[in-house]
């Protein structure tokens, strides 16, 4: 591809594609019944089983342990010819396993047992649908659309999270924390309805039938030996670490005994934050064209993590300090959304049909795998070296993840149409061809490819 190649056509309008349409709106969906998950799993660990905080932690730690299993889950994807009834049988499981809550509590019976298989269960369908939703959403939407499309897709996700916790905590109080289920699990019904009333053109999968772990391994290894992926997930990765050593339990702690704000100018702050990515998934298309999408890539692994040093960093009076905190949350959604939605649609463009489930399997669990561990590093760091000195801490070491970047193709790809592609392998256990890579950039394009 030279530099001269002629400009893309203009990409399809996806207010017109029905299918499109339809599959957003079970996302949307699905994300607001999330959000009321979000809020009464814990609550029924706290209010009804009395849990402590270790044993409310272990709720979020085993919804994220079936990433671990990703790689392998991916590659028994990948051979399945029907993905998108994977999707409909995941967020069928999914709602069959938060109705068997409000059902124990009826009959007296629920148990931190109980929540605890169900958090398990929960991810490991949740791991089902994202491996699959990698080689749908391919075939949903058009290449030249792929960016516009993860746009809505994360508007309406950072929609709910503005919206979300305040529709949850209405529906714990008026109906309990195990009754407000329902209304998720109604949710992911609606979502497997729309979703298997779309119709694509998926490919059929490989003839070749190696071992699953053998198709594991052949995901590993794509990520592992191509340059953007390799790239993208090491930055990714970096800045998993990093943002969980501040999680948000790090960052309320610190709001709470550093910043001596309330629980209210607390939470205003994070709504703040949500209502940054949601207009971060807006401006997010206009940036890509504007700086491309690598270059976009690159701000985000910045302005993603970088901001939290504002907070930590605060002082003087308490509109300043709530101030603060709110920028740092304002700036850092308007990050992640930049991070997310341009590197998302370059994962989709560089990966070819035979592997994409086991490609997004793999990525997963070294992606999410780092989250955990971050987590782990944060709560050590805060006993041994102080808050404020964490959260600083992380907000370099966050910002630092874009040199994976510095030293890739990633910032030379303008536009998906520049994307590295690699053709299928003719074996699905030996690696890819080498990538095609655009031309060299002129003087002028590597100015704008780096500017700031």
């Amino acid at each position: 591809m030279s530099d001269a190649a002629p400009s893309a056509a203009p990409a399809p309008s996806l207010w017109r594609d029905r299918r499109f349409l339809r599959f957003w709106s079970a996302q949307t969906v699905s994300h607001l019944g999330d959000r009321i998950t979000e809020l009464a799993l814990p609550l029924i660990a706290v209010t009804t089983l009395h849990a402590s905080a270790n044993g409310v932690a272990w709720l979020t730690a085993l919804i994220w342990t079936p990433n671990l299993i990703a790689i392998v889950l991916g590659a028994w994807v990948d051979q399945r010819p029907r993905k998108r009834r994977l999707m409909v049988a995941a967020d069928l499981a999914r709602a069959l396993v938060l109705l068997s809550l409000p059902a124990a509590y009826l009959a007296g019976a629920v148990t931190l047992g109980h929540l605890y298989a169900a958090a398990l269960l929960m991810g490991t369908a949740a791991v089902l649908f994202n491996t699959s939703y990698s080689a749908f959403f391919a075939h949903l939407v058009p290449r030249s659309s792929y960016v516009d499309a993860n746009s809505k897709l994360s508007t309406t996700r950072s929609a709910s999270l503005v919206t979300g916790p305040a529709l949850g905590g209405a529906l714990v109080q008026a109906l309990s924390a195990p009754a407000a289920l329902v209304a998720d699990a109604a949710s992911f019904l609606a979502s497997a309805f729309l979703v298997g009333r779309i119709r694509t053109e998926e490919p059929p999968p490989s003839t070749s039938q190696p071992s699953v772990l053998r198709r594991a391994r052949a995901g590993m290894v794509f990520v592992v030996r191509h340059p953007v992926l390799r790239a993208t997930l090491g930055c990714a990765a970096t800045v998993n670490f990093f943002t969980f050593i501040s999680g948000t339990g790090l960052t309320v702690l610190f709001a709470t005994r550093e910043l001596r704000l309330s629980a209210g100018g607390i939470g205003l702050a994070l709504g703040v934050g949500a209502i940054g990515s949601l207009l971060g998934a807006v401006i997010a298309p206009g940036m890509s064209r504007r700086l491309g999408v690598g270059p976009s890539i690159a701000v985000g692994a910045v302005l993603f993590p970088a901001p939290i040093a504002i907070a930590a960093l605060a002082d003087g009076p308490l509109w300043a300090r709530g101030g603060a905190l709110a920028l740092a949350e304002f700036l850092a959604g308007i990050g992640v959304m930049f991070f997310d939605i341009n590197l998302n649609s370059l994962q989709t463009a560089v990966i070819h049909d035979g592997i994409r489930s086991r490609v997004a399997g793999a990525y997963s669990t070294v992606n999410y795998g780092v989250r955990p561990l971050g987590a782990a590093a944060g709560g050590a760091l805060a006993t041994t070296m102080g808050l404020r000195p964490t959260l600083l801490l992380a907000a370099a070491g966050g910002a630092l993840s874009v040199l994976w970047l510095l030293f890739s193709p990633v910032l030379r790809i303008r536009d998906l149409d520049q994307a590295p592609t690699t053709g299928p392998p003719d074996k699905t256990d030996e690696p890819a061809p080498t990538p095609n890579y655009p031309g060299p950039l002129s003087e002028a394009d590597a100015g704008a490819a780096t500017e700031r």
